[in-house]
């Protein structure tokens, strides 16, 4: 009789983690249709090509060898062994999920890391460069800063972020921070597009060509980030569990709808307009600052949490643009800056698991490592292979030069695209 409940469970778990990472996928989809509608129409081909790419090239190299340095302390026999294995027989203390859903579950996350990157530096990165780049962060970069978060391993044998009261539920900082961190090593050293600011310091807007694509794309980011937060529960099929679920996803949609009502209001009282793109910010502002604990604060909590995140990205994307950090979709403000509040906010709900000294250490542990090894990568691949454009192929967009297409090509014809 145990071991047919013990089945029934294992068998909900898995299936539950299965499916929190089918909706984790998709947000590739979301990020693909956000960052389309946010580049103009002659960049369109490109960065969506640069997205589906980015998804193989991630989840290939977290195969050969970034799960294993995440989990494994590089022991890649042992994480053979362990994806193969049904994790129902042969072991004193059986998995509660399939080791291979455990597998799948995290190559998403690592993949939406990357995708992160992909928005920021939009409109002027050579194709090839990004994904050069994204194998060693799927392959390196980011399973070393997750050996140290999630994965429980020192520091370089100096420390233990656990044991310093560091906690990140389900990735504010160890996904979107470390994605922002990788984000903002490429944006300075491949400068601003041309034209985005004047030589008096002025800001020169840049539209997006699609409104809707980017709306639509918020919509299945926001539905992805249930997939996202409620599998980090890691079970399902138990009362505590099922509770939890219901907790966490609750908290993440009131927090998206926190944030963006802030954003929106914030937006109107500093621009006089109700802007969209602050809006679409806002609501993932608030689903980033969510993401650290979403499964202590009350919904109130969870709304005014994300009502925090949904302001802070509104002053952080009209600070980068002051700072002349251009960022088309602003994803450093969403997934960095927001991403840092999300941790910070931890303690104010999980006291018993966190601190704030803790969380702060864990930041700039994050911080460090993945800005400094990113921006060694982006200066050799500069000099080695070059990593922007020519001016030439930026004015004519970059689909003609890197794709040979145009996303548009019977409304705009092949020379004057976007422009």
């Amino acid at each position: 009789m145990e071991q047919n409940i013990f089945e029934l469970q294992y068998a909900l778990d898995t299936f539950y983690f299965l499916i929190c990472g089918a909706l984790v996928m998709w947000m590739a989809a979301g990020f693909a249709m956000l960052e389309a509608g946010l580049v103009r129409s002659k960049n369109t081909t490109e960065i969506l090509l640069k997205n589906i790419s980015l998804y193989a090239v991630a989840c290939t190299m977290y195969m050969i060898c970034g799960y294993a340095i995440m989990y494994g302390g590089g022991d890649f026999s042992a994480f053979l062994s362990g994806i193969e294995s049904n994790g129902v027989t042969g072991a004193e203390e059986p998995a509660t999920y399939a080791p291979s859903a455990d597998f799948f579950f995290q190559v998403v996350f690592v993949a939406t890391a990357m995708s992160i990157v992909s928005g920021a530096v939009a409109e002027r990165m050579k194709l090839w460069a990004f994904l050069a780049f994204a194998v060693v962060m799927a392959g390196f970069i980011y399973p070393m800063e997750g050996s140290w978060t999630w994965g429980g391993q020192s520091v370089f044998g100096l420390y233990t972020l656990g044991d310093l009261g560091f906690s990140d539920f389900a990735g504010s900082g160890i996904v979107h921070m470390a994605g922002a961190s990788a984000a903002l090593a490429g944006v300075l050293l491949l400068g601003a597009r041309k034209g985005k600011y004047g030589a008096d310091g002025s800001v020169k807007p840049i539209p997006g060509a699609n409104m809707p694509m980017a709306t639509l794309g918020t919509f299945i980011l926001w539905m992805g980030w249930f997939g996202f937060n409620g599998g980090s529960v890691l079970a399902t099929a138990s009362v505590d569990s099922a509770n939890a679920v219901a907790v966490v996803f609750m908290n993440t949609n009131a927090a998206a709808a926190g944030g963006l009502i802030a954003a929106m209001i914030l937006a109107k009282l500093m621009f006089g307009k109700a802007d969209l793109t602050m809006a679409l910010n806002g609501a993932l502002a608030g689903l980033v600052a969510i993401t650290a604990e979403p499964s202590t604060p009350t919904a109130l909590q969870a709304t005014l949490f994300g009502g925090l995140g949904g302001a802070l990205v509104v002053f952080a994307i009209v600070t980068l643009d002051k700072l002349k950090i251009d960022d088309p979709v602003g994803a450093i403000s969403v997934h960095g800056v927001v991403g840092l509040l999300g941790l910070l906010l931890v303690p104010v709900t999980n006291g018993e698991n966190s601190s704030f000294g803790g969380q702060l250490i864990g930041a700039a542990t994050i911080f460090v490592w993945v800005f400094v090894t990113s921006l060694i990568v982006w200066s050799v691949l500069k000099m080695v292979m070059g990593i922007r454009v020519s001016e030439q192929e930026e004015y004519e967009g970059i689909d003609v030069s890197e794709c040979g297409m145009e996303a548009y090509p019977e409304f705009v014809g092949a020379s004057g695209s976007g422009r």
